[in-house]
C-alpha cells in the first residue's frame, strides 16, 4: 500500500527582515502508513514544529511536496488537526462550548455538536467537568479539552507538538497512558514531535531522529515493543536498550547544535 501520509524533499528557507537567511528544513523526507504512531525527535530548532505547521497548511515548503492519501497538502483542512503544547482553549467558554468549536465552525447543529462534545468529554476522563471553564483546571484537564477538540471533527490525522511538555512529570505519564487508550480506540494516523526521549520510546511505533539544523532525517528507529503498554514496560531492559539507541543517536547532533549555536 502506498504511504498515507508522504513527503518528499522538504525544504524550508525563513527569510526574515533584516537578517541573514535561516534554513529550516532541508531535503526532508517521511512516509507514514495510516493509523501508525510516529514521533518525531531532534535538537530545537531542528524543524520538527515548521514540519508539522507543513501538515497542517500553514506554511508551504520552498521546494518539496506533502500528500496525504495520495492528494497534495495545500492549505488547512479539517482531515488534519494539531494539538499544541499552549492549551490555547478560549477561557470564556466552557469545558463543552471549547470542544464543540470547530463542529462549530463547520456549522453543525446545536444538537449533533452537544452529543460529539459529550462522548469526547466522556472519552477524555471529564465527566462533570462540562460546565467548567478553563481557569477551574489543572494543566493535565486543559490538555484533555484540547485533545478532545482536535478529535470533535474526526479527522484522519492527528498532529501533537509537544503536547504535555508543560505539564509535572507524574501528569505528563497519565497523558501518555490516556492517549494511547484513545488512540487504541480511534486508530487515528499520530505525528508526535518531542524533546522526551522516554515518551517517544513509549508511545510510538517508529522515532524520527532528526539532524541539527537544516533538519533532515537522521535514522528511523523502529519500536519492537507490545501494545497495548503500560507503564511497567518502561522499567523493563527492553526499553532501555531503545532509549539507549535513540540518544546515541541523537547525542551528535546535540553536540552540533551547541558548537554551531543552530
Amino acid at each position: 500500500m502506498p504511504p498515507f501520509i508522504q513527503s518528499r524533499n522538504i525544504s524550508v528557507i525563513f527569510k526574515p527582515k533584516n537578517r541573514e537567511p535561516v534554513t529550516a528544513l532541508n531535503d526532508f523526507n517521511l512516509e507514514v502508513a495510516k493509523g501508525e504512531f510516529v514521533s518525531i525527535v531532534g535538537p530545537s530548532g531542528c524543524g520538527k514544529s515548521t514540519f508539522l505547521n507543513i501538515l497542517l497548511g500553514l506554511i508551504k515548503p520552498d521546494t518539496g511536496e506533502t500528500q496525504l492519501n495520495g492528494e497534495a497538502i495545500t492549505g488547512p483542512s479539517q482531515e488534519r488537526a494539531m494539538v499544541f503544547q499552549e492549551f490555547g482553549l478560549l477561557p470564556w467558554r466552557t469545558v463543552t462550548a471549547n470542544v464543540e468549536l470547530g463542529l462549530e465552525l463547520k456549522g453543525i447543529a446545536a444538537a449533533q455538536r452537544a452529543e460529539r462534545a459529550s462522548e469526547l468529554i466522556k472519552l477524555v476522563g471529564l465527566s462533570g467537568f462540562q460546565n467548567h471553564y478553563p481557569h477551574e483546571l489543572s494543566g493535565g484537564m486543559k490538555q484533555r479539552v484540547g485533545l478532545a477538540r482536535a478529535l470533535a471533527t474526526e479527522p484522519d490525522v492527528l498532529l501533537m507538538d509537544e503536547p504535555f511538555a508543560a505539564l509535572d512529570a507524574q501528569t505528563r505519564d497519565l497523558m501518555q497512558a490516556e492517549l494511547l487508550q484513545i488512540w487504541e480506540q480511534s486508530k487515528k494516523t499520530v505525528l508526535f514531535v518531542t524533546h522526551s526521549i522516554e515518551e517517544a520510546a513509549y508511545l510510538s511505533d517508529r522515532v524520527i531522529v532528526m539532524t541539527a539544523r537544516p533538519g533532515r532525517t537522521k535514522e528511523i528507529l523502529q519500536i519492537h515493543l507490545p501494545r497495548p503498554r503500560d507503564y511497567e514496560m518502561r522499567l523493563t531492559p527492553e526499553f532501555n536498550d531503545i532509549k539507549a539507541t535513540i540518544w546515541n543517536t541523537l547525542k551528535a547532533e546535540l553536540t552540533a547544535r551547541s558548537e554551531y549555536g543552530a
